[in-house]
């Protein structure tokens, strides 16, 4: 049956093509024979006449105004308890970021319109918890594997474009906004009048993302599922990605949060991190390092538990990271895996992320929270700190 479901989406390309082609015997003999399954996809894409599910209006913020606190979290399902958006609600943040695997409607089916999918952000957009916190928080989002349609794939996912069409729609992207007119859902916004500028960077590691080196080992201690590789060609953003990426950190601002929907510093697993393109990750902090960006924290999601960590050996200032996971998908009450860079222990339970600003006291402080708002995990900043020495 799954080698009959794998067919499938082929059996539709050559009906692609021929849409594309029209019922002219002239233009068949004239039009240029699809070079990819996402050439072939796309009149199929563009005929179809199924109803996109919308998160509908969410709260704005006006972009003037200084950021004190922005909370976020990844790893969530619909289908499951999402009364930690309450708490979050609660909180009264100024901003929430979805850092990826929002819904999970992976593509099990392999068809190409992705039911699944579109099935759970119908489900989330219900959701009366997160419609409470969309009224009251303005949101911004990237994704990850589970919304982007399949565990663990990156650019070889065959519907990524219409993922990606699901994904704006559903995230109620305006038709002006430059992600409708490229590929890839990463985009930045700035927040807050000089020397209180917040920049938010999303990134976007999944729709140009090269396919990582599968484990010998798997299941093993710190070997899991993947291990780095060193071969050439891999890539984690893609060109166009990482030159916009290059120009974002030339913006002027005070603070800058960079979300990677996977983790960035963490050395200590096996699962999917940047760790696992070694040379992608290289590049990344040089690019950094050599924008003379300051103030810059990353934020990451994907892993199932939460963690803080930090480097102070790649980029002339300490580099810290804090990784929030899961809304409602955790799996198991502790995490003790190796974490090198990491500070503490991990939290496993349910939890999400805030971040608070101290303008005044140029201070930004990491937390993470439980499900009933306790910070279990956290750690404070200067702003002072995150510059070159």
């Amino acid at each position: 049956m799954r080698a009959f479901r794998l067919c499938l989406p082929f059996t539709l390309l050559f009906a692609a093509s021929a849409c594309a082609q029209g019922p002219s015997s002239q233009a068949h003999e004239a039009a240029a024979p699809p070079r990819t399954v996402f050439e072939a996809l796309r009149p199929y894409y563009d005929q179809l006449d199924i109803e996109r599910p919308t998160a509908g209006p969410s709260a704005s913020r006006d972009p003037s105004l200084a950021l004190t606190r922005i909370a976020f979290g990844s790893c969530s399902d619909p289908a499951r308890d999402m009364s930690i958006l309450n708490r979050i609600a609660a909180d009264d943040a100024d901003l929430f970021i979805y850092a990826g695997d929002n819904v999970y409607g992976d593509a099990w089916s392999w068809d190409p319109t992705m039911p699944e999918l579109r099935s759970a952000y119908e489900s989330l957009a219900a959701s009366s918890e997160f419609q409470a916190l969309r009224a009251r928080t303005p949101m911004l989002a990237v994704w990850d594997d589970h919304d982007y349609g399949m565990n663990d794939f990156g650019r070889s996912f065959l519907f990524k474009e219409y993922a990606e069409r699901l994904f704006l729609d559903f995230w109620a992207v305006p038709e002006n906004d430059e992600r409708r007119s490229r590929e890839g859902i990463y985009t930045s916004r700035v927040y807050g009048p000089e020397g209180q500028r917040t920049q938010i960077i999303l990134l976007d590691t999944r729709y140009f993302r090269s396919d990582l080196t599968r484990t010998p080992e798997r299941g093993a201690v710190g070997r899991e599922r993947y291990i780095p590789s060193e071969a050439d060609g891999q890539d984690m953003l893609g060109d166009a990605q990482w030159d916009w990426l290059e120009a974002q950190l030339a913006v002027p601002a005070d603070l800058r949060l960079i979300v990677s929907s996977i983790q960035v510093h963490a050395d200590g697993h096996g699962w999917e991190a940047w760790r696992t393109l070694p040379q992608e990750r290289a590049r990344f902090y040089d690019l950094i390092e050599q924008s003379g960006a300051e103030g810059v924290i990353l934020m990451s999601g994907d892993r199932h538990s939460a963690g803080i960590y930090v480097r102070e050996d790649v980029i002339g200032y300490p580099l810290y990271e804090i990784t929030s996971s899961a809304l409602n998908m955790s799996f198991q009450d502790e995490n003790n895996e190796s974490g090198p860079h990491r500070i503490g222990e991990m939290y496993a339970p349910v939890n999400y992320g805030v971040i608070d600003v101290n303008w005044e006291g140029r201070s930004v402080n990491l937390e993470i929270r439980d499900a009933e708002g306790r910070a279990v995990r956290e750690i404070s900043v200067s702003l002072a700190d995150l510059a070159p020495r």
